[in-house]
């Protein structure tokens, strides 16, 4: 069965970092853009980061460039999410998202394939 699954989330303090995980059980893992939306309570699910499966192109929301990397492993079928300098406007649900052969409008949910269920993190000021 194609399924994406999300680890790493947790309970930090404000100003620390966490690495989510999202482990994808695709066969052909690397014709996949991987992305990660997250949704706070009583809000809209939101763009967060992706990287493209062609060239490896990141794209970030405004809220936490220069403090969230995206990454993959295409060996290892992953794609990472590494949070530094962590705020409690980041707490939300994280989740992981998968589309094949998506080139272009990576911070559209519409139109991932594949959507994990998600992984909490809670930041405490």
């Amino acid at each position: 069965q194609v399924q994406v699954v999300e680890s790493g989330g947790g309970l930090v303090q404000a100003g620390g970092s966490l690495r989510l995980s999202c482990a994808a059980s695709i066969r052909t893992f690397n014709t996949y853009t991987m992305g990660w939306f997250r949704q706070a309570p009583g809000k809209e699910r939101e763009f967060v980061a992706a990287i493209r499966w062609s060239d490896r192109t990141t794209y970030y929301a405004d809220s936490v460039k220069g403090r969230f990397t995206i990454s993959r492993d295409n060996a290892k079928n992953t794609v990472y999410l590494q949070m530094n300098s962590l705020k409690s406007e980041d707490t939300a649900v994280y989740y992981c998202a998968a589309d094949k052969y998506r080139n272009n409008d990576l911070n559209f949910a519409a139109g991932y394939d594949l959507w994990g269920q998600g992984t909490q993190v809670t930041v405490s000021s």
